[in-house]
Formats: C-alpha cells, structure tokens, sequence
C-alpha cells in the first residue's frame, strides 16, 4: 500500500513525462494521472465534470478523449481562475460557477486551507487527522443548482460520463442530478468508507442508491488506505443495459 507521499510522487513523475500537463503544472494544476486507465477503458464523448477545482480531472479527460466535450463545475473563485487560465483557449470546455444539489439555493462552502478539499458539509476530525491541508480556513456563500438546470439546454451524447468529486456531497449531487442520470453510459464517483465529512453518504449507501437507478459497480480504483483501513476510491458505475 503507497502512502501519500508515494502517490504524490507518482504523480509528478507521470506529469513531468508529458509537456501538455508540465505546463498545466507550472500554471497550478497538477492533473490527476491515476485517473488515466480508467478513462482509457472508455468510449466517451463528452465528460460533466463536477468538483472541478483546477482542472486536475477535465486535464486527464482532455488527454485522453481530444475531441470531447467537457462541462466542468467549479463555484470557488481561486481554483477556477487556474482552469480558466489552463483551457482558456479551447473551445470545448467550458466551465460553470455553480455547486450542484438537489434543488436550486445557495450554500454554505467550507474552504480548506488546500481548496480541493473544500466542502459544502463541515470537516470532520478524521478528515483532517487523515488529510492535514483539509483544516477549514473560511466559508463562503456559493450557489447551487441542479444539473439539469445547470446545464440548461445542453444536449448529452450517449456516451456521457459524470464524474463526480465533491468532497462527501456525492449522494446530494446525485439528487441533484437523477432526471438526466440516465443520458449517462459511466458515473466516475469519489466515494468514502469513513465519515470524513459531516453528515455524508457513505460507499454502500451510494451504490445502493444508484442500484435502484439502474447503475451497476463496475470497479473500483485509486484506494487509499490509513494503517490499513480502507479510507476512499474512485468508484466506476455503468449503466445497466435494458
């Protein structure tokens, strides 16, 4: 089992391989490279990509589908500053500043001192026991929106994937998100197996959640362990073929 401090390393290593994300790098993104076989695995046309933070997921996505579209969801000004000075220039991404949930209203964001922690629930003690840069610094009023209101009158492809990374507010985002869920072929979700926000939904309740929708696990990816317990992954569901 890698430590953080391994998978960290890892990950520079891979970036600095790669001229497109080195200079997504010297810009303040550092792209998430784990995320790479996965995506691989796919067929994929266009990427919602909410809990954008800097653009570490939509990099990934960008290299490996080209020709995608990518709706990204960032509502923290400083992190989607970086990502619009990262995809400034292309045309087939394009970043909203909204949170998403299940109806339309503004919220609560905690702001961690390493934003891509930040969430709209409340930091626990493990999380940042766990995660050092996890430790709430401020909070600010961001809006939220369901992703269908969201993303108005955009026109998903068949092979849609959502990808969701939002700091325990999975479950509320999928809420947010079930009148569209089924234009989705994939969902790529971050999910936890402890309490690492106040009040969120754990893996089992995730996936039974989505079981009901026709979702199906189909793997499980990046899982980081703490003294051998099991703390989160990147969870892949497929659509159930009717």
């Amino acid at each position: 089992m890698l430590t953080l401090f391994w998978l960290r390393l890892k990950k520079l290593s891979n970036i600095l391989r790669d001229p497109f994300l080195t200079s997504a790098l010297i810009k303040g993104a550092a792209a998430g490279t784990e995320h790479t076989e996965v995506l691989q695995s796919l067929v994929c046309e266009c990427i919602v990509d909410v809990g954008a933070n800097r653009g570490q997921s939509a990099l990934i996505a960008r290299k490996v589908f080209p020709n995608a579209l990518i709706h990204s969801f960032e509502p923290l000004e400083e992190p989607a500053r970086v990502f619009r000075t990262i995809f400034g220039n292309d045309s087939k991404v394009k970043l909203y500043p909204y949170a998403i949930g299940r109806e339309k209203t503004t919220a609560t964001l905690h702001v961690t001192k390493d934003d891509d922690s930040s969430s709209i629930l409340p930091v626990s003690q493990t999380q940042s026991a766990i995660f050092p840069g996890a430790a709430e610094v401020e909070a600010r009023e961001v809006t939220v929106l369901p992703l269908s209101e969201a993303l108005d009158a955009v026109s998903l492809p068949a092979a849609s994937l959502l990808k969701i990374d939002v700091q325990g507010f999975e479950l509320e985002v999928l809420q947010g998100s079930e009148d569209i869920l089924d234009k989705f072929s994939h969902l790529y979700i971050e999910c936890s197996f402890v309490e690492l926000y106040k009040g969120q939904a754990l893996a089992h309740e995730i996936i039974a959640w989505l079981a009901q929708r026709g979702f199906v696990l189909s793997g499980i990816h990046n899982l980081y362990y703490e003294h051998g317990r099991a703390i989160q992954g990147d969870f892949l569901f497929s659509k159930k073929e009717k």
